[in-house]
């Protein structure tokens, strides 16, 4: 049975004309290296749209590009640095052009005060790759080293030294003497 890898990938860039081609030509390599050959044409397409956009509308072309492979969905994510873009108020056409090639997208702001636009490529069903499980972390016991042995007291009841100590303790706990301790102790 065929496995995967989650992968993740990231890229800081500042986007121009000659650079949306070659981040473009990233995304399609580390889509290959990763056995996603079905789903570089659409990411890449998407990812264009996106670029394009903010070259075209922003003020601040730095750029953050974000792809998480887990074994069934890659989500890509752009994000811009300039507050003042919105992908959705620049032009009508990308968004739905994000919408008609991925299988869910979304758009959120970012901490800097720029926005998030990410969209999401499921992977057919025939082309799934189960997950490589991670070695479990030692539990907590595990982890621990046992403590010293601490030298336990000898109780009344363990080894008596003489037969009639013997028939004593044995009386006395039967008498109601507590955890095998002597009478009167």
């Amino acid at each position: 049975m065929k496995t995967a890898v989650p992968c993740y990938y990231h890229l800081d860039v500042e986007v121009g004309p000659d650079r949306v081609d070659q981040v473009k030509r990233i995304l399609a390599a580390h889509l290959r290296h990763w056995n996603l050959e079905s789903l570089v044409e659409s990411v890449c397409h998407c990812a264009d749209v996106l670029l394009r956009t903010i070259e075209e509308y922003a003020a601040d072309r730095n750029t953050t590009i974000e792809m998480w492979w887990n074994g069934q969905h890659l989500i890509t994510a752009v994000a811009d640095s300039d507050g003042t873009f919105h992908p959705d108020s620049a032009t009508q056409g990308c968004l739905a052009q994000l919408a008609a090639l991925s299988d869910g997208w979304g758009c959120c702001a970012s901490g800097d005060g720029g926005r998030i636009v990410w969209f999401s490529r499921r992977v057919r069903a025939m082309e799934r790759a189960p997950l490589v499980r991670p070695l479990p972390v030692p539990s907590l016991r595990e982890a621990r080293r046992t403590p010293r042995g601490r030298p336990v007291p000898a109780m009344a009841l363990s080894v008596p030294t003489t037969p009639s100590e013997e028939t004593t303790v044995a009386a006395a706990a039967l008498s109601g003497g507590a955890r095998g301790y002597p009478p009167g102790v």
